[in-house]
């Protein structure tokens, strides 16, 4: 065989090597770069949420050899910003699970980046033009707002003073505040005298609960809309040596205020309402794999949230869990 038959021959088997190859491994051999872009551990709920992600990301990498997944945490929506371009310019990520700091701050930055063709999911704190999304995963926040505000009317036989601490300003804090504010209007015998943003963080409610006790002598209840925010309040509360008060509505179901629900340990936690941080593996290991099948998710992905109380306290109870 002279060297120019060889050469036909070895191109010929390389040209059948290659029709030989299957769809689905052609598809795998083109790496799905997946970013991940969320706040930093600041409070329980948000480390929970970190400790997820990495769990996704450990899971997903070993189970599809043709995805990387690069998870970066932020201390501010600026840095976030900053970490977002760099995800698209230095990582050249192909899709997008991010976990907004602040609605408004990152709905432009995240826009630039689904306009360079990169598939975005966006996790709970939702951004203010949906436009710049492909999905949205998050906890059920018009129940997270409404299923303290009926607990709290009804403990109260709906009359009574309360007061109630935001989050950090977002879209989910407007839609958890609406759906309180959308119940307590049915009950015009229990008056809203403030609601300021405690934006998620213990020490920040312990202030905004001290000046709600300096100038409010009569509390019924407070909303604390936050497990984490819960334990500033009633440190207030422990320390002004107030009685008055007769519940403190935490949420999300942290594992502390949980044991303390089932304990029955303090007379002032008497419910929950669930919002898992488990959320966020669950967005990034779905868009993972949707995107290595070319596939898109749902346009709204919603966890229910619901009442925990004494009753049922054990099953919402992980005490493994960061949060």
């Amino acid at each position: 065989m002279s060297k120019f038959t060889r050469r036909l021959a070895l191109g010929a088997m390389a040209a059948a090597a290659m029709l030989a190859v299957s769809p689905a491994a052609l598809a795998q051999a083109k790496k799905e770069v997946l970013g991940v872009s969320m706040p930093a551990a600041t409070h329980s709920f948000m480390a929970g949420a970190v400790f997820w992600a990495n769990e996704a990301k450990k899971d997903l990498e070993k189970a599809n050899p043709g995805i990387q997944v690069i998870v970066k945490t932020a201390k501010d929506a600026s840095e976030q910003a900053n970490q977002l371009q760099d995800l698209v310019t230095v990582n050249k990520i192909t899709s997008l699970v991010v976990f907004p700091f602040e609605s408004a701050a990152l709905t432009k930055p995240v826009a630039a980046v689904k306009a360079k063709g990169i598939y975005v999911t966006v996790v709970d704190r939702g951004l203010t033009d949906t436009s710049a999304q492909d999905a949205y995963v998050s906890g059920d926040n018009t129940a997270f707002g409404k299923i303290p505000a009926e607990y709290i009317a009804k403990a109260l036989n709906g009359k009574g003073n309360i007061v109630a601490l935001r989050g950090i300003p977002t879209t989910i804090d407007n839609e958890r505040m609406d759906a309180f504010n959308a119940v307590m209007k049915n009950h015009p015998g229990i008056k809203l005298l403030d609601a300021k943003h405690g934006n998620w963080n213990r020490d920040d409610a312990f202030k905004v609960t001290q000046d709600y006790l300096t100038r409010f002598k009569e509390i019924d209840a407070v909303w604390a809309a936050d497990d984490d925010m819960a334990v500033g309040v009633l440190k207030a509360i422990e320390q002004a040596k107030r009685k008055d008060i007769k519940l403190v509505f935490g949420g999300a179901g942290a594992k502390g205020a949980i044991k303390t629900l089932m304990d029955g340990s303090d007379p002032l936690i008497q419910a929950n309402v669930s919002y898992s941080p488990k959320f966020m593996y669950d967005a990034i290991k779905m868009t993972g794999e949707a995107r290595l099948k070319g596939q898109k998710l749902p346009a709204n992905n919603i966890v229910p949230s619901v009442l925990i109380t004494k009753a049922n306290a054990k099953d919402f109870y992980f005490p493994n869990s960061p949060f």
